[in-house]
């Protein structure tokens, strides 16, 4: 495992792209960020939403873009960015996650307080509970089906009401360096080459589930994109025009207005260091922790490496941040995940131990799996 020289990003992440520097993509992006000529990008953004707003005037719609919302720190960001900024009336599409987090409740209310219609789409509960215990044996993750669907829902409403723009916010090519995988541009079509979607292909989710068929998985399918495209709807990553996006600065806004965070729990049973990520569902508290042992990093790397690159935190001072952090998960939320699924504890573990990266980790005399790297240090077994 090689760890870029700037930040603490490893190259074990997914469509990551070192250079010959050993600098990850993520940080020449923010090196390149000062060339950037932020005032035309503004200029070019405005024309998008000027021509959202012309075109759904023309369709004799109510909305002129489609945002999908979580209710988090990015989302609310997003929402309000639209609006003020751009002059927008969005829609907001949030795909609940099945058991949704009391947090998460007050944070979708919250932002439709602040003045926005929203759209809550539910799916079937139990297609959600088989579809992750499918993805947790046959890929090690337990919200991988569920990321389907929110991502698939904005695109779905989008379509269907026949709105000319929709609005993502973070491309992952910029700002986690995967653009191996994914193209690092503002075109936010290109989610379907995210690792976790596999290109979209719900066929491949639902195969060999004899009681899901194709009908099941209608809210967990993106439409046909160049049919989209065909029909003059635009998809977009706001991060790539607002130079205002930072992962802590949209916190930072989201709680002035309004954005409850994780305001009670043990940092470490979370395996994280900062409290606005992740808020509407537990079970992604444990697939980060799944995370860590298949790739070497969690959440508070990517924590970290964002704090590095915008200048606070030193490369060494993270270090520390992630050795404290990553990787851990309270009990409680594995004896909450295990009830989801239904299974036990032991047979919890017996498929993670078949998920770790055993390159990486070893196991200690209590039977605790224990990491043979040390953070921030090119390791080769």
């Amino acid at each position: 495992m090689k760890y870029c020289k700037k930040c603490l990003q490893p190259d074990t992440r997914p469509g990551i792209v070192f250079d010959e520097e050993q600098v990850c993509m993520a940080c020449r992006y923010e090196e390149s960020k000062r060339l950037i000529d932020w005032g035309k990008r503004e200029e070019e953004l405005q024309e998008i939403a000027t021509e959202a707003k012309v075109e759904a005037k023309k369709r004799g719609l109510s909305y002129d873009c489609v945002i999908g919302v979580s209710g988090g720190k990015d989302s609310t960001f997003q929402a309000l960015y639209a609006k003020e900024k751009m002059g927008l009336h969005p829609l907001l599409v949030n795909c609940a996650p099945d058991e949704i987090t009391e947090v998460g409740r007050h944070n979708i209310d919250n932002l439709n307080k602040l003045g926005f219609d929203i759209i809550s789409v539910r799916p079937d509960p139990n297609i959600a509970k088989q579809l992750a215990r499918k993805t947790f044996f046959e890929r090690g993750n337990i919200v991988a089906a569920s990321e389907y669907c929110l991502w698939a829902s904005a695109y779905i409403i989008a379509d269907k009401f026949n709105i000319p723009l929709i609005i993502q916010g973070e491309n992952a090519a910029l700002t986690l360096g995967t653009s191996s995988k994914q193209e690092a541009t503002g075109n936010a079509y290109s989610v379907v080459d995210l690792n976790t979607l596999r290109g979209g292909n719900v066929a491949e989710l639902i195969d060999g589930e004899d009681n899901i068929d194709m009908r099941d998985m209608f809210f967990y399918k993106i439409p046909d994109i160049e049919r989209m495209q065909q029909k003059g709807i635009k998809a977009i990553f706001i991060q790539y025009y607002a130079k205002e996006w930072s992962q802590v600065g949209n916190a930072d806004f989201a709680v002035a207005r309004g954005l409850m965070g994780r305001s009670t729990e043990d940092l470490h049973d979370i395996g994280r260091y900062r409290r606005f990520t992740a808020l509407d569902s537990d079970l992604c508290v444990v697939n980060q922790m799944i995370k860590y042992l298949k790739f070497g990093f969690g959440f508070a790397t990517d924590e970290a490496c964002y704090d590095i690159r915008e200048g606070r935190l030193s490369r060494e001072d993270a270090i520390w941040y992630v050795k404290e952090y990553d990787g851990k998960c309270g009990e409680q939320y594995i004896e909450d995940a295990c009830r989801y699924l239904s299974i036990t504890k032991e047979q919890f573990w017996d498929v993670v131990d078949g998920y770790v990266n055993k390159k990486l980790f070893e196991k200690d005399e209590n039977g605790k799996w224990q990491p043979k790297f040390e953070i921030g240090t090119d390791y080769k077994e």
